[in-house]
């Protein structure tokens, strides 16, 4: 990660500490450095969507400005979804593409998030050119003149074709299937109604009303009681939950009960094993995906790799290793033969596929996964690196580690964006799982370095 982005782009507080000047300036130089290697009279494109926050326009009009000032022409999807972005940038010819969002974040905070022209998630070089810039140790840019200067496009057309795609995807009809979508006030509300009423689905939303400021309060993914109680009393088959830039997905059965992305990738996998077209018979999970999904999957015969929490990682690994599945716990979920990131409406399709194709409920799928119960606890250490490297920390680690030997595990993991040191268990029962996350815990506040 560099100094201003994390594994989900440059994300902070509007105006505080991402600012417009930050966009125009990030705008100016994605226009230079996209232009290089451009022929005569040839100008780099790129497409930009943003999410429902208010200060998205704000960070829209500054990434314009910088982009058509050094000399490419800038594309507008206006507000649309993350995958959407990535999905026209791969597919028509883009240099590359900027969603506007911070995904599950309150509506003050907002991100950019820069996307290569294969619609994958720009590469470390090109960002860390980027911050360079932004920290003044590039030289100034060269502006565009007279013709050279780029202009703006509607390109809602785009956005469009994208619908168009996720619509193509569906296997079957979903008449007479009665769907709850959980908006959150953000990219997918009117999006995803829009796809599942074209399948023929009778179509039930909540929190598709955005004013600029209710993106994700007490709604969407990260709050999915609202969901769950909204299928219950109106009777649905399934619910789906998206975040703010829907790039991620989590589901809800037709008793109200959470299927979170574990229990997608579950799922799923098992739906493509049957089919023998799990590649590699593999999925991708990260390091904080619940070991309830690693003993069901060992039930089915099924394997997996672990990576760094982040879909940037579980990406790299699937495009590395060619396996079609992977995601993370939260709903960020890759279908890698239908695309390059996390997308929660593709998620919400693949469901319903698996379910109309094995003409089970959402509870019959997920019933053989069964979530361990966990215990998280977060220290505020002065260095993260020291309490890790402690010899005395790293034996309770071990401890805990054999005593729960097959039946459990512990992991211990430094925050990425906080001084602060992850201590989890998950085990057969809650009082397991307190004991032994307070065993490491002690061990590192006797040694004096909880702050």
């Amino acid at each position: 990660m560099g100094k201003y982005f994390g594994t989900d782009g440059f994300r902070g507080e509007a105006n505080k500490n991402l600012t417009a000047d930050h966009a125009y300036k990030i705008g100016r130089f994605l226009g230079w450095y996209y232009n290089q290697n451009k022929a005569e009279g040839e100008k780099a494109k790129v497409v930009i969507g943003k999410d429902t926050r208010r200060s998205s326009y704000m960070f829209e009009y500054a990434l314009v400005a910088g982009l058509t000032a050094s000399g490419a022409d800038a594309y507008l999807l206006h507000v649309t979804t993350t995958p959407s972005v990535s999905y026209v940038a791969r597919t028509e010819g883009f240099d590359g593409g900027i969603m506007i969002s911070a995904s599950h974040n309150p509506y003050f905070d907002n991100g950019i998030k820069l996307i290569n022209g294969n619609g994958e998630k720009m590469d470390e070089e090109t960002i860390l050119k980027v911050e360079e810039y932004l920290d003044g140790a590039i030289s100034e840019l060269p502006y565009a003149e007279r013709e050279n200067i780029g202009c703006t496009v509607d390109y809602a057309a785009g956005r469009n074709r994208y619908v168009g795609y996720l619509i193509s995807l569906a296997t079957r009809s979903y008449r007479d299937v009665k769907v709850g979508l959980d908006c959150a006030n953000g990219s997918s509300w009117m999006i995803a109604k829009n796809v599942f009423d074209a399948l023929g689905a009778k179509t039930y939303v909540i929190n598709n009303q955005p004013d600029g400021v209710n993106i994700n309060t007490n709604c969407g993914s990260t709050h999915i009681e609202g969901l769950q109680k909204y299928v219950v009393e109106n009777g649905l088959d399934v619910g789906f939950a998206f975040d703010g830039d829907a790039d991620r997905c989590l589901c809800v059965d037709e008793h109200g009960n959470l299927v979170d992305g574990d229990a997608v990738i579950y799922i799923y996998g098992r739906y493509l094993k049957e089919r023998g077209k799990l590649v590699g018979n593999k999925v991708v999970t990260t390091v904080m995906s619940n070991f309830g999904l690693y003993k069901a999957l060992d039930a089915i015969d099924v394997e997996y790799e672990k990576t760094a929490v982040g879909d940037k990682y579980v990406y790299e690994n699937m495009q590395q290793n060619g396996y079609r599945l992977g995601g993370e716990q939260s709903g960020h979920i890759i279908f890698k033969k239908y695309a390059t990131t996390g997308d929660g409406i593709l998620t919400a399709i693949k469901m319903m596929e698996v379910m109309l194709e094995k003409k089970a409920t959402l509870s019959e799928l997920a019933a053989p996964f069964k979530v361990y119960p966990q215990v998280l606890t977060n220290v505020r250490v002065q260095d993260k690196a020291t309490v890790n490297a402690d010899a005395d920390v790293q034996a309770a680690v071990k401890e805990v580690a054999d005593a729960l030997g097959t039946d459990g595990r512990i992991l211990v993991r430094e925050s990425g964006t906080e001084p602060v040191i992850r201590v989890m268990v998950e085990a057969g029962d809650m009082e397991t799982c307190q004991k032994y996350v307070d065993k490491v815990v002690n061990v590192i506040e006797s040694k004096g370095y909880r702050v």
